[in-house]
């Protein structure tokens, strides 16, 4: 059951998940997504990345409601692939806008989440421009694990798949006495070396350290114990 405030649902994330219209858009763009043979974008990743969000706002403090919008936020990141995958957090912004409105949101909660999902990507001008964003920046970043990869042939793997692929394990650790948010990595370097990931993905560590920064945080960057950032 859901509450209202001045006409308005306080939409949550379960009641986001429930949506089966919106359910069936993530399916249809992960399907889309795989006939090109990119990386995994599935519900277990838009799950992952809405409850990373929210733990993030959390342990910084943030209001309640801001965790709920940043897990909100989260889980509709990657709608856009329905559409394409270039430019997936403009047209995702756009389709989250119809949806969310129809669910009965405030439409300055519908801003925040739409702000989140458009500023998401590096390569479309992304910024950190609210804290929801923010959080589902370092989220969506940090899920970087060759679970995701699909392809199975190591001679097709992209520059893409095989930094995935490398990745044993993740973990995005945030200490917010030390106001301290740190991506810590394990990675085969037969696979990848760590200076090649740095390589590939400076450009999503970058928007990783101006999302921290805009929480009031530094950001640090350890593969296999090593700082890089």
């Amino acid at each position: 059951m859901s509450d209202k405030t001045q006409g308005y649902t306080l939409v949550t994330l379960e009641m986001v998940k429930n949506n089966s219209q919106i359910r069936r858009y993530l399916g249809i763009g992960d399907c889309y997504l795989e006939k090109i043979g990119a990386i995994q974008h599935d519900e277990p990743h838009a799950l992952l990345v809405a409850e990373s969000s929210r733990e993030i706002l959390t342990k910084l403090g943030h209001p309640q409601r801001d965790t709920e919008l940043a897990a909100i936020a989260g889980y509709l990141h990657d709608i856009g692939n329905l559409v394409n995958r270039y430019n997936h957090g403009l047209t995702g912004a756009l389709l989250a806008f119809n949806l969310l409105n129809e669910l009965g949101m405030d439409p300055e909660e519908m801003a925040v989440v739409m702000s989140a999902i458009g500023n998401h990507e590096e390569n479309t001008g992304g910024n950190p421009v609210n804290n929801v964003t923010a959080a589902v920046i370092l989220a969506d970043k940090s899920n970087v694990h060759r679970s995701r990869v699909r392809k199975s042939d190591p001679a097709t793997f992209t520059p893409r798949d095989r930094v995935n692929y490398a990745v044993e394990q993740t973990c995005l650790e945030v200490l917010p006495e030390e106001k301290l948010i740190t991506m810590k990595l394990k990675i085969d370097q037969n696979i990848c070396s760590v200076m090649e990931y740095f390589e590939i993905f400076l450009t999503k560590m970058i928007l990783c350290r101006r999302a921290a920064a805009a929480l009031g945080c530094q950001f640090e960057l350890l593969i296999n114990d090593a700082k890089l950032l």
